[in-house]
């Protein structure tokens, strides 16, 4: 059976997968960067934080998902949010460090300028360190939602759907067309997301300029 073929037979189906893979990868890629973004500023107000924050998130990121998720079924379940929280653990490095690596990367004489026009360190925030350091930081969830499509394949493995569900049952069954009408969709929705962030990402340092 041909590839188009099968996703005539199963189209209903297939949505539904694509839609479960695309909820995985919204909610973990949005809980990462309200937790990533606000914890990537406070490293650059404390600079004595960053080793141990990105050496925790970096130890984090080197843990095998499966491993992850055997972790997290006792305290979560088997399901959607136990993936969840997985990729919210794998997004939360790319984040952390380029909004860290951009608000510090700002010229110091540019805070210098808002210092003397009077700005209070909340207002130089939001009015200079981050429209100057937004596509840095965009580069960060540009890696962690292109990461998350791929990792959250690996959620069908503890029930919590998404396109991975073909690739699993295609490798239980030997058949390379039900594993490649899994792993082809997810890799266009990454390089989707990964086009259409990157012009988002190229938009905002060049306002920025």
């Amino acid at each position: 059976m041909s590839l188009l073929s099968f996703y005539a037979r199963n189209t209903a189906e297939l949505l539904g997968l694509t839609w479960q893979h695309v909820y995985l990868v919204a909610v973990s890629t949005g809980a990462a960067i309200v937790v990533g973004v606000p914890l990537g500023i406070a490293l650059t107000r404390r600079p004595a934080w960053r080793a141990p924050v990105l050496g925790l998130a970096n130890v984090f990121q080197t843990i095998p998902s499966l491993a992850l998720f055997g972790f997290l079924i006792p305290v979560l379940g088997i399901g959607a949010w136990t993936a969840i929280a997985a990729l919210i653990v794998y997004a939360l490095l790319p984040i952390i460090r380029n909004t860290y690596t951009g608000i510090a990367g700002v010229d110091p004489a540019v805070r210098e300028a808002g210092r003397g026009m009077g700005m209070t360190d909340g207002e130089l925030l939001r009015l200079v360190e981050l429209p100057l350091a937004a596509g840095v930081i965009l580069a960060g969830i540009r890696v962690a939602t292109v990461v998350s499509v791929g990792v959250a394949t690996i959620g069908a493995a503890i029930g919590a759907g998404g396109l991975g569900v073909y690739i699993f049952r295609g490798v239980a069954t030997v058949d390379d067309t039900l594993i490649m009408a899994g792993a082809l969709p997810a890799a266009l929705m990454a390089l989707a997301a990964d086009g259409a962030l990157g012009l988002v990402e190229r938009r905002v340092a060049w306002d920025a300029k």
